[in-house]
């Protein structure tokens, strides 16, 4: 061998040891046979020339590495492949690789690579393939790329990039060009009909404007033409599936073209995906018979239709689409009669959307040969007659939407074979008879209305034992008899309840005060009466009661003052008498009412009612003092009773939230010089915390020690965290909650957005630092970021009592989606802290108003791998449940001390199964040991101690119950806090500390 190859092998040998020390973690033990006990030739991931001996690839994705690309890639002169794809590799693309002539495959989305595109990249002459989708990549596509003539697959979809998208225009080679998920600007530019090769064309959700060049629909080799979420407009070309024959995928979703869809279009009879709108498109919908392999059909939210008789003649068309399982014609001007052939259509069609036109006729009973259907919307409809009888044969239905139309006769009792609804709207139409017993076979609703019908009879107490129900149970505006059934007991979820406006009578069940969820109860208009039950004390999270015009009688109770949340309290026109209390909510008499109650007196000088007489003052003083002294023992041990022990977290939280300066606690509102000054110019000394969407800066401001979190506004999604952080914290304060000091506001800095919220500063940092240290860190106190029983016990119970608050006391339900330990900090008395709000979603709102409203499921997974509740990544909308489900894992992680993601947790084995497996008669080998760390011969008396394990595995058990994999096993999150009260109740009479 000649001494010239055996230095390159030796070059090559180097260049690698020099990139696997750029790599910091290597959890999957990859880079162990990276030594020179065998040639590296034989390395994993490694392979090498059969010629030279000399490295030619370097596959290494998916492999779980950490670290950095090190610019000794590029002396690997006889590299032809680079796969690096789905790893953790930051910092930026090195421009060493512009020495690699042979390089023909670069392989490295899905990491964290941020920086700009180099330049030198165009000297890698040969380049055929690149990919750095999923990136963090900024700045403007270098001009030079321009210059690789072979490279035929160019993918950079989501990133940060922006400017134009004309250096790829002279990539005479090219096959595929993704781009979509990124800032480029400015209007499709001429050129990529030079590009004889070019299939695959997608430029969706970027801010690109102007009209398509008219030669690029010319480009028949295209079979993907994807420009969704633009700002485009035009018209389509009458000749476009006669120009562009191989389409498979089209779509022009979110833009701004008009004009009609063009006859032409049903000649494109590869076509799988249509998607057309929201636009602004016109006139009839043209045949589409030729479509045989068409699978996804989106053209509503356009102005279609003539409101003619042929409107919805395409429909039939539509019958030899086999494939057909998504079809939207909502939001347009449909104006005909319901075509008989709906039910010809696929029986794999799964999604049907009809809604917002102006459809009339009868609902055919052959639509329920659509056995494959799961979501059916012909809502804001003019549709007639009855629900076919045989609509219990859509098995797979989860949502049926048929509100607003004028629908008569019964409601069917086969809609009780829909075992998987969830979603049942059917108000403001003309049905009529008895709410059918088998609705209660629907063990998986969560939102049912029935409002604005003609239905009478009794409310079945089989429908208000539905204990899935959480959204809306909506009976109001029927003539509905008899009581409230006690059976309401079993809605201990539910957020809004409305029987207003029906003939209902008999006293309001006390047993309401078992739906501690509720947040709007109104029970107006009817003929209840009797006084207002105590236990209604118990629905903290009432921001509305309307119990107007009934026949209550009795005193106001006091214990209404307490309602912190109430924005709405109705009690007009009744029989109620008495002093009208003046504190609470009965401080503010524009949320109040209390007209048509003859004998009520005081209450504040703005509801002008006659002055009290002394002595029924002093009755009234009398008779509250005796109520006080009975209710608050007996409602303690009601409380105990119902499991509903959040109310003590309410008042240990108004208690401890009391501010001892307000000044402190105002919104502070800063400039950009204030956060420059604050932080000394963003320094890395004052660094904190770095995340997905920006990072944390310890910062003063007048004296007072922050915490400033700066966006960065190039990172994809950044704003919209902004934006979701800020709605979420806009109207919610909770001791258990991080506490905002600044309004959300953009500042103009430079021409540029700046975003930035101010903090709290918590003194201890998060979580994650106390169950994780690092090793390195030298630590003054020994005893430092060791966390004892006690300790974590009281700090999942504050993640608790924020989770509870979240879900069930606040206005809306929020859903915080990224519960982990590393977004729990700490202040100075160890208290527990609830941040992060960035990936926050509100619940539907509960307005009759918004039922109509189309529902999308979140899109991909939200929140972080191994705390993302399963069945996020099955698409399935985000709910409270999947809090639930974080918060048992991060319970799990807290008294085990092992993270959801550690290496031991593969092959089946997960945190949730580790954990389950060992209860009960193993917990003491799966504890953190930290837990047996405790100095003292009492307390290590009592580690040892049945009553210790115990109470270890009834904290566990929750954990494991919380963190099934089944929704609708977890356990609610009221119940958790009880059971965690009592656990520590348990720990305290032992007195360890």
């Amino acid at each position: 061998m000649s001494s010239s190859r055996l230095m390159g092998n030796d070059t090559d040998r180097v260049s690698l040891l020099a990139i696997k020390a750029k790599i910091v973690e290597d959890p999957l033990h990859v880079l162990s046979s990276w030594n020179d006990s065998i040639h590296f030739c034989q390395w994993q991931g490694v392979t090498c020339s059969h010629r030279h001996q000399r490295v030619a690839a370097l596959v290494l994705q998916s492999r779980e590495l950490v670290g950095s690309i090190s610019p000794h890639i590029g002396n690997l002169s006889f590299l032809r492949e680079l796969r690096l794809q789905n790893n953790s590799f930051g910092n930026e693309i090195p421009s060493e690789i512009g020495r690699l002539p042979r390089l023909q495959i670069l392989l490295l989305s899905n990491n964290l690579i941020g920086g700009r595109i180099p330049v030198n990249i165009s000297r890698c002459a040969n380049l055929v393939y690149i990919n750095f989708s999923y990136n963090r990549l900024a700045g403007e596509v270098p001009m030079e790329l321009g210059s690789l003539s072979k490279l035929a697959i160019v993918i950079i979809s989501v990133n940060n990039l922006t400017g134009s998208i004309s250096p790829f225009t002279n990539l005479s080679s090219l096959r595929e060009l993704f781009l979509d998920t990124n800032y480029f600007d400015g209007s499709i530019p001429d050129g990529f009909d030079r590009l004889k090769n070019l299939q695959k064309f997608a430029l969706g959700t970027n801010w690109l404007s102007g009209v398509i060049p008219a030669s690029l629909f010319n480009h028949s080799s295209l079979t993907t033409f994807d420009v969704t979420i633009n700002q485009i407009w035009g018209s389509l070309p009458w000749d476009l599936g006669i120009t562009l024959p191989n389409l498979e995928f089209f779509s022009i979703s979110a833009n701004q073209f008009t004009g009609s869809i063009p006859v032409s279009i049903s000649n494109a009879s590869k076509l799988h995906q249509l998607q057309l709108g929201p636009n602004k498109l016109t006139g009839k919908v043209p045949n589409l018979a030729r479509l045989q392999n068409l699978k996804w059909l989106s053209i509503g939210d356009n102005q279609l239709g003539s409101r003619e008789a042929d409107d919805l003649n395409f429909i039939h068309s539509l019958i030899n689409a086999t494939n057909l399982q998504h079809l939207d014609v909502g939001l347009n001007n449909f104006g005909c009669k319901f075509p008989e052939s709906i039910g010809n259509l696929s029986s794999n069609l799964q999604v049907l959307y009809l809604d917002n036109n102006q459809i009339f006729g009868s609902i055919p009973p052959g639509i329920v040969n659509l056995v494959g259907l799961q979501s059916l919307n012909m809502q804001l409809n003019q549709f007639t007659g009855t629900i076919p009888s045989g609509i219990g044969k859509l098995q797979n239905l989860h949502q049926l939407n048929l509100f607003n139309n004028s629908l008569s006769g019964n409601i069917p009792s086969s809609l009780g074979n829909l075992s998987l609804l969830s979603k049942l709207v059917l108000g403001l139409n003309n049905f009529q008879g008895n709410i059918p017993l088998s609705l209660g076979n629907c063990s998986n609703l969560q939102k049912l209305s029935l409002s604005q019908n003609n239905l009478n009879g009794t409310i079945p107490k089989q429908v208000v034992s539905i204990s899935s129900l959480s959204v809306y149970l909506d009976l109001s505006q029927n003539q509905l008899s008899g009581s409230l059934p006690m059976e309401v007991a079993k809605l201990t979820n539910l957020g809004y309840l409305d029987v207003s406006k029906n003939l209902l009578w008999g006293e309001i069940p006390s047993t309401l005060g078992s739906c501690t969820s509720l947040e709007t109860l109104r029970l107006g208009n009817n003929f209840f009466n009797g006084t207002i039950p105590s236990s209604l004390s118990f629905l903290r999270g009432l921001s509305e009661l309307d119990l107007t015009n009934n026949s209550l009688s009795g005193e106001i109770p006091v214990y209404l003052e307490s309602c912190i949340l109430l924005q709405n309290l109705n009690l007009s026109f009744n029989n109620f008498e008495g002093v009208v209390p003046t504190q609470g909510v009965f401080s503010n008499a524009s949320i109040i009412s209390v007209m048509g109650n003859s004998k009520l007196c005081g209450g504040v000088a703005e509801l002008k009612l006659p002055i009290c007489n002394f002595k029924v003052d002093e009755n009234r003083i009398s008779n509250n003092a005796l109520t006080l002294a009975l209710s608050i023992p007996f409602g303690l041990v009601g409380l105990a009773l119902v499991g509903c022990v959040f109310y003590l977290c309410r008042f240990r939280n108004r208690r401890k939230d009391t501010p001892s300066d307000s000044s402190k606690n105002s919104l502070l509102r800063v400039s950009y010089q204030t956060l420059v000054k604050a932080t000394d110019g963003f320094s890395s000394f004052n660094l904190i915390g770095v995340g997905g969407f920006g990072s944390v800066y310890k910062g003063v401001i007048d004296g007072r020690i922050v915490a400033v979190k700066v966006l960065n506004l190039l990172r994809h999604g950044a704003s919209k965290s902004f934006v979701s952080e800020c709605e979420a914290l806009r109207n919610i304060r909770h001791r258990n909650l991080v506490k905002v000091l600044t309004t959300c506001s953009t500042v103009d800095y430079q021409g540029h957005d700046f975003k930035a919220l101010i903090y709290e500063f918590m003194v201890n940092g998060s979580l994650d630092e106390w169950l994780h240290p690092n090793p390195n860190e030298d630590l003054s106190n020994e005893e430092f970021k060791k966390l004892n029983l006690l300790q974590r016990l009281n700090i999942i119970i504050d993640v608790a009592c924020a989770l509870n608050y979240l879900h069930n006391q606040g206005q809306t339900p929020i859903v915080h989606c990224d519960l982990k330990p590393s977004n729990i900090l700490l202040n100075k008395d160890m208290t527990g802290h609830v941040g992060d709000f960035g990936l926050a979603k509100f619940l539907a709102d509960h307005a009759t108003h918004d039922l109509s409203t189309n529902e999308t499921s979140s899109v991909g997974i939200r929140g972080t791998i191994g705390y993302t509740a399963p069945e996020y990544g099955m698409g399935s909308e985000v709910s409270a449940y999947g809090d639930i489900y974080s918060f048992g894992i991060l319970m799990l992680e807290m008294f085990t001390g092992k993270r959801p993601t550690d290496e031991m947790f593969k092959d089946g084995l997960s945190l949730h199964s580790f954990v389950k497996g060992a209860l009960p008669g193993s917990v003491s080998e799966i504890l953190d040991p930290i837990l047996f760390q405790i100095e003292g011969e009492e307390e290590q008396s009592f580690i040892r101690s049945e009553k210790f394990v115990e109470c270890l595995s009834l904290i566990l058990e929750i954990g494991v119950d919380c963190s099934s994999e089944l929704s609708r096993e977890r356990t609610n999150i009221n119940d958790v806090v009880a059971k965690l009260h009592f656990i520590k109740d348990t720990l305290l009479g032992f007195e360890i500390h």
